[in-house]
């Protein structure tokens, strides 16, 4: 069956930086795109950033460009989200998202806190 793991949340001060993972298995993961998304409380979940299969498009909220940067090693059917310069206002929970009958993750944590 399809699953996606994200890993790598936590707590970070601002101006901190984390770097979220998310494994996959279950469909062949080099022919789908790849996506983040985010909750917070009390608001709806957002796209934060998108990579086409083999990473030639990619696609950033405005609120996290030049901040955030997503990649994927299909090697290791893994996409990452390396966050930088992070705010409290990105404090949510992170989920991973493949195309392939648009199949969640389950979420991590992510709290930007002094």
């Amino acid at each position: 069956q399809v699953q996606l793991v994200e890993s790598g949340g936590g707590l970070v001060q601002p101006g901190g930086s984390l770097r979220l993972s998310c494994a996959a298995s279950g469909f062949i993961f080099n022919t789908y795109a790849m996506s983040w998304y985010r909750q917070a409380p009390g608001k709806e979940r957002e796209l934060v950033a998108m990579i086409t299969s083999a990473g030639g498009i990619i696609n950033y909220a405005d609120s996290v460009k030049g901040r955030f940067t997503i990649s994927r090693d299909n090697t290791k059917n893994t996409v990452y989200l390396q966050m930088n310069s992070l705010k409290p206002d990105d404090t949510a929970v992170y989920y991973c998202k493949t195309s392939y009958l648009n199949h969640w993750g389950r979420g991590t944590q992510v709290t930007v806190s002094s």
